[in-house]
Formats: C-alpha cells, sequence, structure tokens
C-alpha cells in the first residue's frame, strides 16, 4: 500500500514539476516557452500565406457575425472573426469558424441530385428542372387543397396540405418575406421555423 501511494505521490509531484503554471509563478518562465509546441511555433501569419482577404456573414444562424476569409489564388484557405464587427468583435462560435470545412468538404454535393419515386439511386438533374419542378408541385398541391370558405360559410382562403419550416439561419427579414409569401401568397397555414422548436 505504501509503495502505491509513493507512486502516485511521484506521479503528482513530477506533473506539479513539468506543469508551466508553477514555474511562471516562480518566475522561471516568463515568456511561457515550455507551453509552446512545434504547431505554435511553425505557425506563420495569414496575410503572408493569402493574396487577398474578403469579408462574409457566418451562414449558420440569424446572428450575423462577421467573418474574414483569407483566399490563395481564388481558394479560401482560412477564416476567422471580424474584429470590426460590432456583433461578433472577431470571434466565431465552434460552427463559424468551422465554416472553412462546410465550404471545402469532399463529401459537400454541390449539385442537384434527384430520386424518382420507387427507385434506389439518385440522379443529377439542371438547377432549373429543379425549380420548375418544385413550382408545379407546390401549385399542384395548393391547387388540389385550397378551401375558400368552410362549411359555415367562414371565408379562410388557406391550404393544409403544404407547409414550411424555416431554418435557424434566416434572418428577420427573410422570415418577413416567407410569411408573406407563403401565408398571405400561397393562403399556407402551417408556418414555422427551427428557432422556436
Amino acid at each position: 500500500m505504501t509503495k502505491i501511494r509513493r507512486s502516485v505521490t511521484d506521479r503528482v509531484a513530477g506533473f506539479v514539476r513539468d506543469w508551466t503554471l508553477p514555474r511562471q509563478m516562480r518566475g522561471e518562465d516568463v515568456m511561457a516557452e515550455a507551453a509552446k509546441s512545434t504547431l505554435s511555433k511553425n505557425l506563420r501569419p495569414r496575410l503572408e500565406q493569402a493574396d487577398r482577404v474578403g469579408t462574409s456573414i457566418c451562414p449558420f444562424c440569424a446572428v450575423g457575425c462577421a467573418q474574414l476569409v483569407y483566399a490563395k489564388n481564388g481558394k479560401p484557405i482560412h477564416i476567422e472573426g471580424d474584429p470590426r464587427s460590432p456583433v461578433n468583435q472577431g470571434t466565431l462560435c465552434p460552427k463559424g469558424a468551422g465554416t472553412l470545412g462546410m465550404m471545402l468538404s469532399p463529401a459537400r454535393i454541390n449539385q442537384v441530385l434527384y430520386r424518382a419515386p420507387h427507385s434506389d439511386h439518385w440522379e443529377p438533374r439542371p438547377l432549373e428542372w429543379a425549380m420548375d419542378r418544385i413550382a408545379e408541385r407546390v401549385k399542384q398541391t395548393r391547387d388540389e387543397t385550397f378551401v375558400e370558405t368552410l362549411a359555415d360559410g367562414t371565408l379562410v382562403n388557406h391550404t393544409l396540405g403544404i407547409g414550411s419550416l424555416g431554418g435557424a439561419t434566416l434572418d428577420n427579414e427573410e422570415n418577413y418575406l416567407m410569411k408573406k409569401l407563403f401565408g398571405g401568397g400561397l393562403g399556407m397555414v402551417n408556418i414555422e421555423n427551427q428557432a422556436r422548436i
């Protein structure tokens, strides 16, 4: 039992001895050299690697955090928060900091894929075809399910056959336009947003 206690004590003492904080407090490592890693020593300024810096808005939520996008040869190489922004003051949440990975992921789908009913595979289709198809299906469903008046004669002009679920990345203006288009224009009743669920 004494040997076990001694080995635990030795390990803890070794950890404290190697830990940079006590050395800094004693004045032995005022520049925190021990905390540097090989990775941090090899880091270079982003402007040294990039030939252009652009600004963008993070696409993940409606907060609207500003981003600096560093690019080389027209391709983004790094994204960080814009310190000039009053919204995020140079900070980004983990999702915002991962925007570059989302943009450059080899798994990202960058074309329209369509799976026909009862099919077991996806087919690439032109974007125009997909937009026309969606518009046709929305119009068809609205026409088939539109109710002008209830049985008691109450005017309702609505459809319960279509719904909308907005995402948390939509800002107030986009949500306003969706409500006007879907509610006032198409007569949809089932309009919801992910942020409320």
